[in-house]
Order: C-alpha cells, then structure tokens, then sequence
C-alpha cells in the first residue's frame, strides 16, 4: 500500500528504479515485499541478477522460481548479462540503483573497480551518471576480509547503505547483514542526498 505522511501523492512517482539481485541466496526471497512497497508508491522496477543468482538452484529456492517472481512483480525481463545493464550510462535510464542482495563478493569487486557482472556494469554505470547507488549488503565476511571495504564505499560519493547489524554474532561473529524493511526508507533518503541514519543497528 502507498504510504500516507508527507506527501498527497505516492513519494516515487514517475521514478524509475533499477533493482538489482546478487546470489546471497537465503536472502533473496526476503526482497520481494521491499520491491512491492517501491512499486506501491509509484516507482517503475527494472530487474537486473547476477549470473549466479539467475543460474543455481539451492534449498532456498531455484533460479528460475526467483527470476518468474521477479519478472511478474515488475512486469519487466529481468536484465542478467553485462550487455544489457551496460545501456543505463549511455542511456541514462534509471533514477537510482538498488542492489539487495548485495553479496561481499559483488562489494569486494565494486571498492576494487572491478566490473565482471551485469550487476557490477550496472552499479559502474549508475555512478557515471551521478545516480545514488543504495547497497543492502549480506555478507558472512562483513567484519572480516570485507571491513576495508565498508570504510571505502561508506565514504564513495552516491552511495549509500540499507542499515546494517550482526544478524548471529554467535555463530557468524563476521556477518553482516542489512534490514530489508528499511530498504523503502533509504532510497527515500538517497534521492535527497542522505545516508539514512544510524548505519548500523541491532539485527
């Protein structure tokens, strides 16, 4: 449902969003509802997943299960090669990216200027344009291999991160993961140039 507040009118009308997958599997199924409330308030979704998030089947879900969900929540083709996310600079085609899942792989590659997935392209391709980049990481190395570059990204110009906690410090002392339910309230935040705030919260 649109949300009542500030705004008459639903807050992301004529906005066109690219939403973009990573393989952090046990997490995909949890971004649905996030891009339920994007598309209720009035945004237009364009998919983008990853190669391994489009291609292997887990016991969290098959591949092409994620990709039909995906494909009939937007009404959109979900975008899985390089060559077609490559399009959105030139093209300038979307207001604002979103990735969530984002894995610590894909966050590795992008605070290194690595750009070997569609996804990667798209995120390269969105910051060319000046466009906010919002990052809903899930990452089992946050606190570990990854730290670095948390520091890096927090700090990159045009993007900005779901908030996130330790979701079992118990078991997984080094992982990270953001709160999906926040995804609406931060990409509201980034198309006014603010990191939604506090970063970090309990999980």
């Amino acid at each position: 449902m649109p949300r009542k507040g500030v705004w008459n009118l639903k807050e992301l009308e004529g906005k066109k969003i690219g939403f973009a997958v990573c393989g952090s599997f046990c997490t995909i199924a949890k971004v649905f509802e996030p891009i339920k409330e994007l598309i209720d308030n009035g945004a237009e979704i364009f998919p983008i997943m990853s190669h391994n998030a489009a291609t292997i089947d887990t016991r969290f879900g098959k591949a092409e299960d994620f990709i039909k969900k995906l494909e009939d929540l937007t009404g959109k083709k979900v975008q899985t090669k390089i060559e077609e996310t490559e399009p959105i600079g030139p093209k300038n085609l979307y207001d604002m990216l979103v990735v969530a899942p984002c894995t610590g792989n894909t966050l590795g590659k992008l605070a290194n200027a690595i750009t070997d997935t569609s996804v990667l392209m798209a995120i390269k391709a969105s910051l060319r344009n000046g466009s906010p980049v919002v990052i809903s990481i899930a990452t089992n190395d946050g606190l570990g291999l990854n730290f670095k570059n948390f520091g890096k990204l927090l700090n990159t110009r045009n993007i900005y991160f779901v908030p996130f906690g330790q979701d079992n410090y118990i078991k997984k002392e080094n992982s990270l993961i953001s709160k999906v339910d926040l995804i609406y309230d931060t990409v509201i935040e980034a198309f006014k140039g603010k990191q939604k705030q506090p970063v970090i919260v309990e999980y």
